[in-house]
């Protein structure tokens, strides 16, 4: 069992590493203090072939692996410790794989080069206002008449809005088009915000990430047509679940590289920082706790790379079932985000009221990370039913 790096991929984590301390970093404060990702920066990960890491080279992709998917968001989340670029990253990354195993080539052809430039935002449209992990109850429905689709319903806290509606976008939606099947009645429609007719936006302000817009999608008999359609007709569900298997396995990649950044930041001070005549690092009650939130991130990481592995060899040779990579992914999401609030809430306290202020980068992270444990990409009793059931039987699912 090899446990290291290809030297690809190592070249990837050098390269990726070196931009984003020379590029990302020096302009972190400001992503969080102006609240938009400068659009060089987005431009940039482009040319560099961030958006493009998973994707064909048919649509401008360099057809990497996932590994180095992960790779990515870990070290984008080092250097903007908000996690707000590796969030425009990875939902890129997951739904724009998504299009490409699902779409039709219309859209495929239309959208993925754009989208791995930097020049068109790809996203997910499931959340509703009554909530978002019960996706058999969604509201918005889809009804097709002729060769088009007619959708209405509205969904909420959904990433990317305002760049959307800027810049370009569209988002792989959740709709219902068979009610009565539950579940078994949901297809995924690939719908353009700037192109489609009947749709409306507002914001909604966040405390923290705000490098990246969340906001509120409205469908008043928004068209588009059939080509639009993502995989089966009522078998939406199921290619939405592969997509969060890919979304929620980055962003769990991502929180632990921001919490990697502050511990970082922690290490630092701790052997500088004296109370009563020698540094602090040298007191047992931060030490331990330093030790115990570095060896918990190390143990995740294994979780997380073990995940990605799974996913690359499914789409080289289905040798995994999206089932069994979701049970792992589910372990690294239920458990990355809440390692990593620990974590930066050690290093907080060990700073005092320094850790407090927003003069420390700190609360960025602090933040953050706080969306991924209130439940963002999949909330964390989610993910311990897809555990769960995992070990009891399917007959153990509640929502199914």
């Amino acid at each position: 069992m090899d446990f290291s790096l290809s030297e690809e991929q190592e070249l990837i984590r050098r390269n990726i590493r070196e931009f984003c301390e020379k590029e990302l970093e020096p302009v972190a404060p400001e992503i969080d203090e102006k609240g938009e990702i400068p659009r060089r920066i987005i431009k940039k990960m482009g040319e560099l072939g961030f958006f493009g890491v998973f994707a064909s080279s048919e649509y401008g992709g360099s057809e990497g692996d996932y590994v180095s998917a992960a790779i990515i968001a870990e070290e984008i989340a080092k250097a903007d410790i908000s996690v707000a670029t590796s969030v425009y990253y990875l939902l890129n990354v997951a739904w724009g794989k998504i299009v490409e195993m699902f779409g039709t080539e219309e859209v495929k052809e239309k959208y993925l080069p754009k989208m791995i430039k930097g020049d068109f935002f790809i996203g997910i449209a499931s959340t509703e206002p009554g909530g978002g992990s019960d996706l058999a109850s969604i509201k918005t429905n889809a009804v097709k008449k002729g060769n088009k689709f007619f959708i209405n319903g509205e969904k909420a806290y959904i990433s990317g809005v305002r760049e959307s509606s800027l810049y370009g976008g569209g988002y792989v939606t959740l709709t219902k088009t068979d009610p009565a099947k539950g579940h078994k009645g949901i297809s995924l429609l690939f719908v353009p915000i700037k192109e489609t007719k009947g749709i409306s936006t507002s914001l909604i302000h966040n405390m923290g990430r705000t490098g990246i817009s969340t906001g509120i999608i409205t469908f008043k008999d928004a068209e588009v047509s059939e080509n639009y359609l993502i995989g089966e007709y009522n078998r939406g569900f199921y290619h939405a679940m592969t997509g969060f298997n890919h979304a929620r396995l980055l962003v769990a990649a991502a929180c632990v590289g921001s919490a990697e950044k502050a511990l970082e930041i922690g290490i630092n001070y701790i052997k500088e920082r004296k109370a009563f005549g020698r540094p602090i690092g040298k007191y047992e009650g931060i030490q331990f706790q330093l030790v115990d939130d570095y060896t918990q991130l190390e143990a995740v990481k294994l979780i997380i790379y073990k995940a990605a592995w799974m996913i690359d060899q499914y789409h080289r040779n289905k040798r995994f079932t999206q089932r069994e990579i979701g049970t792992v992914v589910a372990e690294a999401k239920s458990l990355a985000p809440q390692i990593a609030f620990k974590t930066i809430k050690d290093v907080m306290m060990w700073h005092g009221a320094f850790g407090y202020s927003t003069d420390s980068p700190l609360h960025r992270a602090f933040k953050g990370v706080t969306s991924y444990v209130v439940g963002a990409e999949g909330a964390q009793n989610i993910m311990k039913i897809i555990i769960g059931s995992a070990l009891l039987g399917k007959e153990f699912v509640p929502y199914r």
